[in-house]
This record gives structure tokens, sequence and C-alpha cells, in this order.
């Protein structure tokens, strides 16, 4: 099995290389991920005559100055241009990517380039924002649920997987589950810069290609994105966000096709009586 790999906080990440040793033992892993941290980047590709950096790091790992989801296109139009992989697997992000944070995700969205393209595509995610968290719970469970997907994939074309483990020691999932796209939004989103918000959470302005002394025009404020979460109350029990909150493994099955059928179908009375 030919498997390519990326993220989307870049090819330094612990998530990565924890999920690069998990799937070796499946086949040949090739590591295409961003030079620097790519989150909430969705399925955007670098274009516009952009210069794009790339460095052959040795051993079957190389960085892009790209996207997650333009990683993923320098791979199918270089290294795999004759010969697609098997799959695409995209993680472990640092951070969830259930409920509507899957619309914002680049790990989502390099494995939404995958499943365009035909290659059946997983997106794996840890629910905590720390440089240094704990995978074990990821490398004891992903292997089978792995497994379980590959090995009956289904032919309907645009399938994608988001799967999210809670943060929380392997011995205390409780187990995987089935869920859907959780409903919720963000609330307060926009707070003046400051360091502090970086330190509680272990990280600093340069490991997000940032640095701590920005330089600004005169007349601009400094912002940054650090929103809350809120629930929404119609949600169903089996809400991927719901379901790592109680300690479960959450798997997803998405669609690069966003049409609404059913909308389809009552626009067609509307439109064409």
């Amino acid at each position: 099995m030919r498997i390519l790999i990326t993220n989307d906080d870049g090819y330094q990440a612990k998530g990565i290389k924890v999920l690069a040793d998990i799937m070796k033992q499946f086949g040949e892993v090739t590591v295409i991920a961003p030079k620097h941290h790519q989150s909430g980047m969705s399925m955007a590709v670098s274009l516009g005559f952009k210069q794009i950096a790339h460095k052959d790091l040795g051993d079957g790992w190389h960085y892009v100055d790209a996207t997650p989801a333009s990683c993923v296109k320098f791979g199918l139009n270089t290294m795999f241009l004759d010969n697609f992989p098997d799959v695409v697997v995209s993680g472990i992000n640092h951070g969830s990517n259930a409920a509507t944070a899957s619309c914002y995700s680049g790990t989502l969205g390099a494995a939404m380039e995958g499943a365009l393209n035909g290659i059946p595509a997983i997106g794996v995610s840890l629910d905590t924002l720390h440089p240094d968290a704990d995978f074990s719970g990821v490398a004891k469970y992903f292997g089978d649920i792995f497994s379980r997907l590959m090995k009956d994939w289904p032919a309907k074309h645009g399938v994608y997987y988001n799967v999210n483990f809670p943060d929380i020691p392997a011995s205390e999932i409780k187990g995987v589950r089935t869920g859907v796209q959780g409903m919720g939004r963000w609330i307060r989103e926009f707070k003046e810069w400051d360091l502090q918000h970086y330190a509680k959470y272990g990280i600093t302005p340069e490991m997000l290609g940032q640095s701590s002394t920005p330089v600004l025009e005169e007349g601009e404020d400094l912002y940054m994105m650090v929103g809350e979460f809120t629930d929404d109350p119609r949600n169903p029990e089996n809400a991927d966000h719901r379901l790592v909150a109680d300690g479960y493994i959450s798997v997803v099955a998405h669609n690069i096709d966003c049409t609404d059928y059913e909308e389809t179908d009552r626009l067609n009375i509307i439109l064409n009586p």
C-alpha cells in the first residue's frame, strides 16, 4: 500500500510524526506536509503564481511552503503523477476538527483533495492544541480503525472520513462511535493580540510562522481569533463533538459533494412547475 501523509500543523509537528510511525505497518509512507502552520485553510490552494518552495528532507519526508490541499496536489502532480497513492491520511491534527470546525479545517481540506481525485482519504485529530500532546490513544486505536475503513471502502465517489480522538489516556477511551457532523458556532472570536493567549497552550507565535514582535503600520490594531464554541441544542446524541466530549472516538463520513438533494427536489417543483 502506498500512503501519502500530510497535515496542517506543519512537518515538524509531533502529530504527523506519530501518524507516520503508525502508518508504516500498512505500507510505504510518503510525507508531504506544509513548511509552516496552516490551520483554518480548509481546501484553499496556493494559486496566483505564488512561489512555492519544496524541500526533500530524506527518508520519504518532504515539505512544501503551501496549504495542506496544495501539498496533496504537489504529490499527485509530481512523485505520484503516474500512479496515485492508495490512500491519503491527514493529521494527526493538534486540536479538534469535530462539529463546524470541519468546515474550516486544513486537515480535512487535504483529505478532500484526495477524495476529489478518487483516492480514499481520512483526517485524524486529537482534541488538544498542546504541541507535546499525548497521542498514545491514537497510537493504540487508529491502526484498527484504519484497517476496518480500508477493508470496506465505499464505491461511492467523494467519501472521506473525519476521525476525532478525545484528549484522555488510552485506557480511558470508551470505544469508537459513528457520528454525524455537529452543529454550533463560535462567539467572541476576535480578541486583542496577547502573547499570554499562546502561553496557555504551550506554543509561541514562531511555531505558527509568526513573530513575537509584530510590526504594525500606523493606525493598525492587532487581533487574534480565539473564539469560544457554543453547542447547538438541536444536536443529536451522536454529534461528533458530543461523542468526543463523552470519551469516545468519533468517525464521521463526509463527502465533497455539497449538493442538498432534498432541497434540489423542492427547487425543481418551485422553479419548474
